[in-house]
Order: structure tokens, then C-alpha cells, then sequence
């Protein structure tokens, strides 16, 4: 595992999104900057931890960390497709850690630095247009500590949410698979129609 925080404090924001796969359902991503002193044997990609283990991690990365979440919701995905819903998941995800930025560098006694001085990474081949440096890299959730708190943050939000809309369309069983394809999930689509938080765009 590659360390993002080396000596001198360097401000690495790290980008991921959850979502891209499914059916049905938003895209979330997050953004985050770790401290030196975080525990980052607790992390891993989020699709390597169990969702105990997700749980257990992600208030400590929002207790430490400076976070932020973004989310583009199953209409918009349809209107501009879930490549660029993803891109603007991830810019409404550093906008939101942006804001908490000030107030974290307070409690941890360092100067508030300037967005285009912050560094990004991002999981995949291409990168969202924030107004920073940034970078993209595949596989990043897996050797970055930044990016895999981004990751963590980005999977919970989502299977909350994810079940929080299965109270509301249980037939749907989205608790259980969050919206991915699976083969329950295009039964009860073919048997019943799409639900209220269906992609329309994409194939059944």
C-alpha cells in the first residue's frame, strides 16, 4: 500500500464513486483528505471489505479525515449518462469536502491551502473537472489510502440509501442486492415493471 501523506503534509484528496453497475439507484462518490497519524491498515478497496467492515471504518475516516460526499440521482443518470453522472458525482464530492476544508484544518493545526495547491486522484481512466491537480489511475483503490476512504465513503452512503428505498419499494428487494443486476433484480423488473428509482436507460 502506497502512502499519499509522505513527511512534509501534503494535501492528496482522494476521489472514488459507487454505483456505476446497478440498475437502479443514484451514483455517490467521495472525496477525501487523510491526516498522517490515520490508521490506514483499517483500509481497503470497499468492494474487498465485507459491509461490517465498512461500517466499522467509515465513521473513523469521517471522525479523522475531511470528507465529502456527492450524489447524482437515478434521473439524471438517465439524461447524461452514467459516465458523466459519475465525473459529476465526484465534482459535487470535492465541492463538499471543500466546504468541511477550513474547519479540519483548524483542529489539526495546519493552513488552509488553496484548492488549485490540493492534489486529486481518482480510480479509473478518466478524471472529473475539478480546479485542482488531478490525476487518474486504474486500480487507485487499491493502492491509495485516500482513495479507498473515498471508496468507503462513496459504498456506505450508497447502501443506505439503497435501503432506505427498499422501505419504500420492497418487492424490489434492493436491502439485499442495492440496485445491481442481478437475476432476482430483472426477474421482479420483467414481472412488475421498473420501480420509481429505475435507470430507464439501461437494459433489462
Amino acid at each position: 500500500m502506497q502512502q499519499d501523506v509522505p513527511g512534509d503534509f501534503v494535501f492528496v484528496a482522494g476521489l472514488d464513486e459507487a454505483g456505476r453497475g446497478p440498475l437502479a439507484g443514484p451514483v455517490t462518490a467521495g472525496c477525501v483528505i487523510l491526516p498522517p497519524d490515520f490508521p490506514v491498515g483499517l483500509l481497503n478497496d470497499s468492494k474487498k471489505l465485507s459491509e461490517k467492515k465498512r461500517e466499522k471504518v467509515e465513521p473513523v475516516i469521517k471522525e479523522m479525515g475531511c470528507w465529502g460526499l456527492g450524489i447524482v440521482d437515478h434521473k439524471e443518470i438517465d439524461r447524461i449518462n452514467i459516465l458523466q453522472a459519475s465525473m459529476k458525482a465526484m465534482s459535487l464530492a470535492f465541492e463538499d469536502m471543500l466546504k468541511k476544508l477550513p474547519s479540519w484544518c483548524e483542529k489539526n493545526g495546519l493552513p488552509v491551502p488553496d484548492s488549485r495547491t490540493i492534489s486529486a486522484i481518482t480510480d479509473g481512466n478518466k478524471c472529473p473537472e475539478i480546479d485542482c491537480d488531478i490525476r487518474c489511475e486504474v486500480k487507485a483503490d487499491a493502492k491509495y489510502p485516500s482513495v479507498m476512504a473515498a471508496s468507503i465513503i462513496a459504498k456506505v452512503a450508497r447502501d443506505r440509501i439503497m435501503v432506505e428505498y427498499d422501505a419504500q419499494y420492497p418487492q424490489y428487494g434492493y436491502a439485499k442486492h442495492k440496485g445491481y443486476p442481478t437475476e432476482a433484480h430483472r426477474k421482479i423488473c420483467r414481472e412488475l415493471g421498473p420501480s420509481p428509482i429505475q435507470r430507464l436507460t439501461f437494459t433489462y
